[in-house]
């Protein structure tokens, strides 16, 4: 997982403080997850030891990598610790990708413009460095690193994270004598988003960028909620475990210490925030790349609105979509919320202009609450829990914890249900992380109460 650092990332509103981070770090290495914290702004001259110091502070909370786009950090006094190169390099070339990793770069995250050759070329040109490739977010309508218009029209930098995405902005589109070009329909192209480009959505193609060489792949989450990380994670973990299962390379050595995860949900990336999906120069240019209606989420497309009678519409739903009060609807740039349903009319909680109903594109559902209500996992790591005689008492291994106790040894009168009790009780581990894949007992029946038992199972795991 990648996050933001209480300063120099690239989105001044999403850092961390060095307490909260050191709280991720724990967790997630519970999970054999790595922790990559951004610091990868441009920074000014007198800001070079604060960097300095936060690297040293994030290396001793056990951050696994830094990933950084300022390449004068490297000239300084920067802890041992792992460094990545962001996709704010402006990583384009195997040039660029070889140069990265001769400064000493382990990995570098692509720009999100590279089509799959590309990509390949890199990988073939340099192939001893890790390749980190975008697979699914929010797109800048510039080259990665590249997009200064935030700078010039507000004084506020991209490369400083602090970017006021003019891209999501209206504009008008005029010709050379100032007169507003006509669309396909002959309608003037008037306050639409011409530069606001639908996200990218490339879990169709993850065998051709393992193939190519990419060695992970990247999710852009910057400001967005749980529900949104929860769905997409699960949607790519569904993929990745499919793929490995058409390659035969689901063995013992990649599952015997894997995530067990269980989930309420069917993951459907179209469910949370989503603006459209488009593969993004992967396989080449393709036409309407950009949502000239909207910047916002629109989410699924559920259907077609035959009238509008004030805040009430008649709709023709697509097979199989029920709607339900409190769901989110738009039309083009037009948001509401679904106060009740009868049949095919749909009372929504405002008035809407009739107008609306000629919009191209139909009705689409950006908030269905019965599925965030159940956007539900959990995630469990298989341990062996071993149950040892000692000489002075028993010992307790969960995982890699392990407690020793003392207690007399007292023969059980029932051996099988003293056993039984021992297996049972070990392998209750309820909250914790762990989920008992065995339970080895290493010693004779003896008799020990159930409260001392689940005493001692606490004792181990924390």
């Amino acid at each position: 997982m990648y996050i933001g650092a209480p300063a120099f990332g690239a989105r001044q509103a999403a850092g961390n403080s060095l307490e909260n981070l050191a709280e991720v770090v724990q967790y997630a290495h519970t999970y054999g997850v790595q922790v990559l914290v951004t610091m990868n702004t441009l920074l000014y001259e007198d800001e070079y030891p604060e960097a300095v110091s936060l690297a040293h502070a994030l290396y001793k909370i056990g951050v696994d990598a830094l990933i950084i786009q300022d390449l004068h950090l490297l000239e300084l006094d920067l802890p041992p610790i792992r460094l990545h190169a962001s996709t704010q390099c402006d990583n384009r070339t195997p040039e660029q990708v070889k140069r990265l990793k001769e400064l000493g770069f382990k990995r570098v995250v692509l720009a999100r413009e590279l089509g799959i050759e590309e990509i390949r070329a890199i990988h073939e040109e340099v192939p001893d460095i890790e390749l980190e490739a975008f697979v699914h977010g929010a797109l800048c309508v510039s080259y990665s690193g590249r997009c200064y218009i935030s700078e010039v029209l507000a004084g506020r930098s991209a490369n400083r994270g602090a970017c006021a995405q003019f891209c999501r902005m209206a504009y008008d589109l005029l010709d050379a004598e100032g007169n507003e070009v006509l669309d396909e329909q002959g309608v003037p192209i008037h306050q639409r988003h011409l530069l606001s480009l639908q996200d990218m959505d490339r879990s169709a193609y993850l065998s051709e960028l393992i193939e190519a060489g990419v060695t992970t792949f990247k999710i852009e989450g910057r400001l967005k909620d749980a529900d949104y990380v929860t769905n997409i994670t699960a949607y790519y973990r569904e993929k990745l475990d499919r793929y490995q299962v058409d390659l035969r390379v689901q063995t013992a050595s990649l599952t015997e210490h894997r995530p067990i995860y269980t989930r309420d949900f069917t993951p459907n990336p179209e469910k949370t925030f989503h603006r459209g999906g488009i593969d993004y120069f992967l396989h080449g240019r393709t036409a309407n790349m950009a949502n000239w209606d909207t910047p916002k989420s629109t989410g699924e497309y559920v259907g077609e609105v035959l009238q509008i009678n004030g805040n009430t519409l008649r709709v023709r739903l697509k097979s199989g979509v029920v709607l339900h009060n409190g769901d989110g609807l738009t039309m083009g740039n037009e948001g509401f919320n679904v106060n009740g349903v009868e049949g095919n009319w749909v009372k929504v909680n405002k008035n809407l202009s009739p107008t609306l109903s000629t919009r191209e594109g139909g009705l689409f559902r950006n908030l269905d609450v019965e599925f965030v209500k159940n956007l539900k996992c959990e995630r469990k790591i298989p341990v062996d829990v071993v149950f040892r005689e000692t000489e002075d008492g028993f010992s307790v291994q969960i995982g890699d914890h392990e407690r020793s106790f003392t207690y007399a040894h007292e023969e059980a009168k029932n051996a099988d249900k003293a056993l039984e009790n021992i297996r049972t009780q070990l392998s209750k581990l309820g909250d914790t992380p762990y989920i008992a894949r065995e339970v080895r007992i290493e010693s004779k029946p003896y008799f020990i109460p159930i409260s001392v038992l689940n005493e001692w199972r606490r004792a181990t795991i924390l």
